[in-house]
């Protein structure tokens, strides 16, 4: 009993002490704000790696194909077995992407990914990143929409304005062309017929000057000449349009001008002048032509950060800055697949914005529909109609272990058979995963030597303790302690050093990671500089997980210091002989 009595006597009226428990404390807490937000960065970037990747991924080389993927999906399910939860087929190219801003063209590098709108998103985690509500929520389709969209000018109104404005800008141009070239044309006529007069006068000059009266008879011959010879001459006029074909053929004998007008009673076909097969082609309804204001080309989606910048507003908050929204057009060219591998081009229309947080994808992915890729890079049969794909992609259910099934994929389909890298998406981001990992523990190695530090601040206190006390433990080694006691009774109060500081320091620590975010605010609005930038980030608040056993182990590491800190003047204590401590000077 008296073990503890002294243990928390000089726990209560040692200053130092106190200094020491600050020491513990300060580690403690930076330990646990530390490993939080730590796990909470590691967790939020594997959830946002992992969505996007599948759990196994079988793909041919960057511009190969697989050809034949239904019979590889069947071996893919015999192999897996029970393991498996989902799998699609994507095309990944790399491309280029091509839009107007204003006035001013813009190009930049995308990697392209051709999905099924149906199965991709089963596999990976997909609809939680489009910014649309109702293709993320409700329904998924390539397909623009006309409300659910974060930012206020997008969708069909958005798509139907621009289009407008555009329109009456080019009418505009052509209205001022057409001027011009009236104003034009009037100059050219007031210059002929002034350079006209001109020369009138110039030529009636001449003839009442010439003395010669032969050249007025020869002149008078070739004009009566000319006359004559022009009666028997029928001069056809410039049409100022292109006739209908019932005046070119009712000129023609023999030939009805009923028969292929576009009066026809059937009224599908109509003869062109200069397309002699036209009457074989079908003549295209209103309906059918492609109109913008009510017309899409093909669907895309585009990573977020492809089609906006983050700038800063007038009032100095940081936004986004839109240079194509959903609803413009953009153009995509990309290269075909085969042996002569040629340029192709298509145009699409933004339907929604990818938004993972991860600038790696965000400034790179974009999706189009599966069909519709492998239709503009040639990768459809066209005897058999049966399309390939670059990559199969596999979803496992829960607790399956990755590496085997990988490892099994490998032995059906040898690499060098078959050519395909087969890896999981841990394979996939091994660098950047270990990098973190490393940079985990390092950390966690140095913020140890903080509560080490203040361990060594125990054992110089303690040691002063032992020198300044060695007459008290001679007198309680006469009154008969033992040096097992003396011992306990340093230990119990390095024991209580290092609990009672990690108890604070747990405390504070796990305090500070639950308003992490509001100290974040406040340090900012003092300092004047965002803490935490999303420019920089892609992260809208601090993330943070606290783990009971990170804290466990934190408590009992920060004690084990403290106590091992005692031991020696513990030991110097417990050895002190009861003669010799109470002669001390």
């Amino acid at each position: 009993m008296y073990k503890l009595l002294l243990s928390w006597r000089y726990l209560k009226t040692r200053f130092i002490a106190l200094a020491s428990i600050v020491s513990v404390t300060l580690g403690v807490a930076t330990l646990i704000v530390v490993n939080s937000v730590m796990a909470g960065f590691v967790e939020e970037m594997k959830s946002r790696l992992h969505g996007v990747l599948s759990d196994v991924e079988m793909s041919a080389p960057l511009l190969g194909e697989i050809r034949h993927p239904e019979r590889h999906i069947e071996m893919v399910k015999e192999v897996v077995g029970e393991d498996l939860q989902d799998l699609t087929c994507v095309v990944r190219t790399p491309a280029l992407i091509s839009f107007q801003y204003g006035s001013v063209p813009q190009t930049q590098q995308i990697l392209l990914l051709g999905i099924d709108d149906e199965t991709f998103g089963k596999v990976t985690d997909f609809r939680p990143y489009l910014t649309n509500a109702l293709k993320r929520e409700s329904r998924f389709s390539f397909e623009l929409e006309n409300s659910g969209y974060e930012i206020d000018e997008a969708g069909w109104d958005y798509r139907r304005r621009v289009i407008t404005n555009r329109r009456a800008i080019e009418e505009s141009y052509q209205r001022y062309q057409s001027f011009r070239k009236e104003q034009d044309q009037g100059y050219e006529i007031a210059a002929a017929t002034y350079n006209q007069s001109l020369q009138s006068n110039e030529e009636s000059d001449e003839v009442q000057s010439s003395p010669d009266e032969d050249l007025d008879e020869n002149a008078d011959l070739i004009t009566d000449e000319f006359v004559d010879n022009s009666n028997s001459i029928n001069f056809i006029p410039i049409p100022d349009s292109i006739p209908e074909m019932d005046e070119l053929d009712s000129s023609k004998p023999g030939t009805s001008s009923k028969k292929l007008t576009s009066d026809s009673a059937d009224g599908l076909y109509r003869l062109d002048p200069f397309d002699p097969s036209s009457q074989y082609r079908p003549k295209l309804a209103e309906e059918d032509l492609f109109d913008p204001m009510k017309d899409q080309y093909t669907g895309i989606i585009l990573g977020h950060a492809i089609s906006s910048r983050k700038t800063h507003d007038v009032d100095g908050n940081l936004v986004d800055f839109y240079m194509v929204k959903p609803g413009d057009d953009v153009q995509v060219m990309l290269a075909s697949v085969g042996n002569n591998a040629r340029p192709v081009s298509a145009n699409c229309t933004v339907v929604d914005f990818y938004s993972s947080k991860m600038h790696e994808y965000d400034s790179s992915f974009a999706f189009m529909p599966l069909s519709e890729l492998q239709n503009i890079r040639g990768m459809v049969d066209p005897l058999t109609g049966e399309g390939t794909v670059s990559t199969i992609q596999i979803k496992l259910k829960e607790g399956a272990d990755l590496d085997r099934i990988r490892d099994q994929l490998l032995a059906t389909f040898p690499t060098e058979i078959y050519g395909y890298d087969i890896r999981t998406w841990q394979d996939t981001q091994r660098p950047l995963l270990h990098a973190v990992n490393l940079e985990l523990t390092i950390l966690n190695i140095l913020l140890f030597l903080i509560i080490a530090v203040a361990g060594f601040g125990i054992l110089a206190t303690f040691y002063m303790i032992v020198v300044e006390k060695t007459k008290d433990i001679g007198i309680l080694k006469a009154l008969g302690a033992p040096s097992r006691g003396v011992m306990a009774i340093f230990l119990g109060y390095g024991m209580s050093l290092g609990t009672v500081g990690t108890g604070v320091g747990i405390s504070i620590g796990l305090l500070f990671v639950h308003y992490i975010n509001d100290i974040a605010d406040w340090v900012g609005k003092i300092t004047g500089q965002e803490i935490f930038d999303p420019q920089f980030y892609y992260f809208s608040k601090i993330p943070t997980i606290v783990s009971p056993t990170m804290v466990l182990g934190v408590a009992v590491g920060a004690i084990l210091i403290a106590v091992c800190a005692s031991v020696l003047p513990a030991l110097r204590a417990a050895r002190l002989h009861p003669v010799k401590a109470l002669s001390y000077e």
